[in-house]
């Protein structure tokens, strides 16, 4: 199940139905925390979130679902964003399938599509950017991604789990073409009250002070500023 960027008022119908009757609940660290209060008080909630130095082994989450889904009827895997988006939700799905165990998945939005949009930034604009390409900065195995083949000023790049690379992105990408002065836009805690965003030049990213959890976009839509979180917030006062 996908949680979506953040608050709740994101999540699908099926989500908060699916929290509300679970009989557990294995959620991701990121997962926002009024997302987390829609799980019924008589469910089993495990976190298994990965930290920086300390995480759970994929292998060892895989088995945790396995013997869950033995003792209990609902169990609910809660992914930050969307579960197939960065977050190993196929994975996991192999392993429950392998066992013969049956497997729904409920779609969330991911922070790549929403941490833009909140900060007023259209991935696609009709002029600006034709295409989209959403990219995590470290491949399997810690591998470094190679971003200079990413360079495109048609495209809007959008990097997941870049902000401690984000000198080696901008470096990269413009050894591969793109001009100093491309907009770039940095948006953290998307969907939150302390969402904020830092908005420059690609040779201004290495000296952005920002931390994670954070959605690094660069192209020229980066450079707009449509104000939709000032028209959520309204709508959310009115109501």
């Amino acid at each position: 199940m996908g949680a979506g960027p953040g608050d709740a008022d994101l999540l699908t119908l099926r989500a908060a139905h699916l929290l509300a009757v679970a009989d557990v609940v294995v959620h991701d660290r990121l997962v926002g925390a009024s997302v987390l209060e829609l799980i019924a008080p008589c469910a089993l909630r495990i976190d298994v979130g990965k930290t920086p130095g300390l995480s759970s082994s994929q292998t060892d989450i895989n088995d945790l679902l396995i013997e869950l889904a033995t003792h209990y009827q609902i169990v609910v895997r809660l992914k930050g964003g969307d579960p197939f988006v960065f977050g190993r939700g196929g994975e996991e799905a192999i392993a429950l399938s392998a066992r013969g165990i049956d497997v729904h998945v409920v779609p969330g939005i991911s922070s790549a599509f929403a941490a833009p949009l909140l900060a007023g930034i259209p991935v696609t604009h009709r002029g600006v950017a034709h295409g989209v390409c959403v990219v995590t900065a470290t491949a399997e195995g810690g591998r470094p991604v190679d971003f200079e083949r990413l360079a495109n000023p048609d495209i809007t790049l959008v990097v997941l789990m870049g902000v401690a690379r984000r000198g080696d992105i901008a470096e990269q990408l413009r050894r591969g073409g793109l001009d100093a002065a491309t907009p770039v836009a940095v948006v953290q805690s998307a969907a939150s009250l302390e969402q904020s965003v830092v908005r420059g030049r690609l040779d201004e990213l290495a000296r952005f002070e920002v931390v994670s959890p954070a959605v690094i976009v660069v192209g020229p839509v980066a450079g707009l500023d449509l104000g939709l979180m000032e028209v959520v917030a309204d709508l959310v006062g009115a109501s």
